[in-house]
């Protein structure tokens, strides 16, 4: 935990150093103390990085000096420059300021011995103690046991058997096993490499762990491990010795070599030489997620690619792990086969849940399981919330590199994937196992880093010491709020964070020994209620930066979150409409505010909220945004949200040339209003500004439709204007159109984009019986798709869509044919039906067949149909 401590103090000092910072003006008086700290500190981030500290005594305690070291560090900081900025006076700020540096005086002093520490640890011991603890957790083949048998598995296993005893050549094989992470491949090596018939056959067995990020030196110690005694004259040989060492102990012996998890192609080059190639039947065993690198390193086609299990499989294996060899009891079979079925054929992830059902006996404890399995994490809140943490280093595109960051954790089988985007190029939603759960909370809790406080659990334990359950310990940085709704309790306040007798917030704002003070931040799960804002009670959360409190809907903007300078994450729910406060400009380090609205409300923003200038995602039902010159003096012509990614809920009239002009390197844009909301104009709203937004790659447009009279007859045409493909940003991948009500002419337009590649028509994009698209469209387009239309006849061709990979239908009750030509588009892997009509899935099905019968790669028909 001490990184994460770490890269937290790190990227606040980023923040303040920049340029655009706000805080520039406060932070000028210690500019150079905050950038000589800055430089001390990346080193330990380095530091802390390279050596990924380990059990080991010296270096356990010196990762809890650093981990207290950057809190107090960061808390100084802030706090600091919190007092400056409130000062009433210019002598109260003097001395806020004065007080600042002698902290950070203080702070650098502190940080000079643990680099010094650090040092002595880097070049003296830190090589040893990496050496010796890779030593002892890749020890001699005799101590290398299989933990989990592999159940399922007794056909790959025979083959791994007969390719390493047997085989028709006696020259040196290498043999992969490939498949995605935490299908059993590394269990399966292992299983094979213990084999009675293998210990026998080969004069040497060893194991060396590849991993993503590898050290050639540390492979080459691990494979010597289990060869020769290793000493400290062997740890201090370089490469090129212990690899001599390593060529002369294996020649002329028939040896074993196992590399697990290997991900490059640079990994196998770097080792290849280090074996020597005899004709002895030496064999080296290759595991990898990676197809292309198994076929790179392997010997003619010896690679073994593992599949999921099947039902039985995973079934058998699961029994294996829960109960071993107890009885199954009859009741609980049908919700374990529920269990094992949910992780999805992947062999870790069974054995996972087999052990979390082990220590569990009731039929609800695994009902409770079941459950946990399918809870999903919404990724993009995910992402923002790294971000906001200070979790990922403030260069290029951040969203990216924290989409890299979980993608390496689903790698490792610790994060799975639930739900993947419409074109299956992003995670949309993840979970994790209540077991990794559990680890990941108790580590966390361990470290005074989390505080939990469960209404459920409260009530289940029967404890009577209600203060140690609510009350969070001095300097908790993130406390989790999850309560049951009562219904004898007045839900009109804030009862976590509000009511005047609550214990979380007796502390005033001054007190120095106010739980919250540290807290950074706060996350409330709880079923929905209403807050009138008049008990809520904030001014103790002084350093704040997450305040998530989704689960209350306010009827105004609470004003007690406009002393909360620090905040970069804002989270809640509203049923009305209301407008923000100017002192919205207060929050000056706020990067996300996302507002959940019902189909009624709306948000107004003053011209202030471009003061915000840290902003990346303002995520709401609908809202105003004026440009700032009509409320602002001219000194504001400069402001722009430089760094925003994502703007989602703007009204149309204010997609004005002034307005897009200030957020030129948005991604991400939703314009939503009511259909009178695209009339406020006397011209068709036809977004001519939108092609200045150079960055854009995702467009969503949508029109809502309730409460318009029949009568009114401007609305029997759509109210959105298509003149040209220029009008659309080059950069456009993603369109999504929900209620704009277009001709299917328009799409001749839309379809002359040059790098569209997904296409989503929702309910009433489009309005007309018949769609015939015109040659030299859509050349990019991969998803194609179309929902709640009246469409009945689609006349198209392969030219049409060239490369069209998924198509989904669904709510077309007149439509009853896809156009037969889609068997030729070579590039067509899925067709999606939902509630469409028989004779559509026929001609779907006709597609399949024909689109096999010339050659191409079979077509899947997905099907979810109500009798049509």
């Amino acid at each position: 935990m001490a990184y994460a401590s770490i890269a937290s103090l790190i990227r606040t000092m980023e923040l303040l150093l920049m340029s655009d910072s706000p805080m520039r003006s406060l932070i000028c008086y210690h500019e150079e103390e905050i950038v000589d700290l800055h430089k001390k500190v990346s080193f330990l981030e380095a530091f802390l990085k390279e050596k990924q500290i380990s059990d080991y005594g010296e270096m356990t305690d010196l990762e809890a000096r650093i981990k207290g070291f950057a809190n107090v560090a960061e808390d100084r900081i802030e706090f600091g420059l919190r007092e400056a900025m409130i000062a009433e006076d210019e002598m109260q700020r003097g001395k806020a300021h004065e007080e600042l540096r002698e902290s950070l005086l203080r702070v650098a002093k502190d940080i000079d011995c643990v680099l010094e520490e650090s040092k002595k640890i880097q070049h003296h011991k830190g090589r040893q103690a990496s050496m010796w603890s890779l030593a002892r957790e890749t020890s001699s083949s005799e101590n290398l046991q299989v933990s989990n048998n592999m159940m399922g598995r007794d056909k790959e296993e025979k083959r791994m058997l007969e390719e390493l005893t047997r085989g028709s050549t006696d020259e040196l094989k290498v043999i992969p096993i490939v498949g995605m992470g935490g299908i059993g491949k590394t269990t399966l090596a292992k299983q094979v490499f213990n084999h009675p018939s293998i210990q026998s056959h080969f004069d040497v067995r060893a194991w060396a762990t590849i991993s993503k990020e590898y050290n050639v030196k540390e492979i080459l110690v691990s494979l010597l491990q289990s060869i020769i005694k290793i000493d400290h004259n062997v740890y201090s040989r370089d490469e090129s010795e212990l690899a001599d060492i390593l060529q002369k102990k294996l020649k002329r012996k028939r040896y074993l070599i196992v590399m697990d998890d290997m991900w490059s192609y640079k990994a196998w080059d770097d080792m290849r030489q280090c074996f020597p190639v005899d004709d002895n039947r030496s064999r080296i065993l290759l595991t990898s997620r990676h197809t292309e690198v198994a076929i790179y390193a392997s010997s003619s086609n010896l690679s073994l690619k593992m599949s999921l299990m099947n039902s039985d499989e995973s079934w058998d294996l699961f029994k294996s792990k829960a109960f071993a060899n107890e009885s199954f009891p009859p009741e609980l079979v049908p919700i374990g086969e529920q269990i094992a079925n949910k992780c999805q054929g992947l062999s870790l992830t069974i054995v996972v849940a087999g052990i979390l059902s082990k220590s569990k006996r009731t039929k609800e404890e695994w009902e409770n399981v079941a459950e946990n399995i399918k809870s999903e994490i919404s990724v993009k809140k995910l992402v923002r919330l790294w971000i906001v943490e200070g979790f990922l280093k403030l260069e290029g595109d951040l969203e990216v590199e924290a989409e890299n960051r979980l993608q390496d954790l689903v790698d490792r089988c610790l994060v799975l994937v639930s739900q993947r985007n419409a074109d299956g190029t992003k995670i949309k939603t993840c979970k994790i196992h209540d077991l990794v759960h559990e680890i990941c909370l108790r580590e966390a809790q361990n470290q005074n880093i989390l505080f939990i406080r469960n209404d459920y659990l409260s009530d289940a334990d029967g404890d009577d010491d209600e203060e140690t359950k609510l009350v969070p310990p001095a300097g908790c940085r993130w406390i989790s709020i999850q309560e049951r709704q009562q219904t004898d309790v007045d839900v009109q306040g804030f009862k976590s964070l509000s009511l005047q007798n609550h214990q979380l917030i007796r502390m005033s704002a001054n007190d120095e020994t106010s739980p919250l003070r540290r807290t950074r931040s706060i996350f409330l799960f709880a079923s929905p209620y209403l807050s009138n804002n008049s008990n809520l009670e904030l001014g103790h959360l002084n350093l704040i930066r997450v305040l998530d409190l989704t689960s209350i809907f306010f009827s105004s903007f609470p004003l007690q979150i406009l002393s909360l300078i620090w905040l970069r994450f804002l989270s809640l729910s509203t049923h009305t409409s209301f407008g923000i406060p100017r002192g919205i400009r207060n929050l000056w380090n706020l990067q996300t505010f996302i507002a959940r609205g019902s189909a009624s409300s709306f948000i107004k923003f003053p011209g202030l909220i471009w003061e915000t200038t840290q902003l990346r995602c303002l995520k709401l039902r609908k809202f105003y945004l004026s440009d700032p010159l009509s409320s602002s003096t001219d000194a504001d012509r400069h402001l722009v949200w430089s760094n925003i990614e994502t703007v989602s809920g703007l009204i149309p009239y204010c997609c004005t040339k002034k307005v897009i002009s200030r957020i030129q390197n948005i991604k991400k844009l939703c314009i939503r209003g009511h259909v009178y909301d695209y009339s406020m104009r006397e011209e068709d709203m036809n977004f001519h500004s939108l092609a200045d937004l150079h960055q854009l790659e995702t467009l969503s447009i949508k029109v809502d439709w309730f409460q318009v009279r029949r009568s009114d007859l401007r609305f029997q045409r759509s109210p959105v204007y298509v003149p040209s493909a220029e009008h659309f940003p080059t950069k456009l991948k993603k369109l999504k159109l929900v209620g704009t009500r277009l001709a299917w002419e328009d799409l001749n337009i839309i379809g002359k984009c040059p790098n569209l590649e997904v296409l989503k028509l929702k309910p009433d994009a489009c309005h007309g019986t018949e769609w015939y698209p015109i040659e030299g469209g859509f050349p990019q387009l991969k998803l194609l798709l179309i929902e709640g239309t009246n469409l009945k006849y689609w006349k198209a061709t392969d030219d049409h869509f060239p490369v069209l990979e998924h198509l989904v239908i669904r709510h077309c009750f007149h439509l009853e044919e896809i156009p037969a030509e889609f068997a030729d588009i070579y590039s067509l892997q899925l067709i999606e039906l939902q509630n469409c009509s028989a004779k559509l899935m026929a001609s779907a099905g006709r597609i399949q067949e024909e689109h096999e019968y010339i050659g191409n790669k079979p077509v899947e028909v997905r099907s979810d149909n109500d009798p049509g």
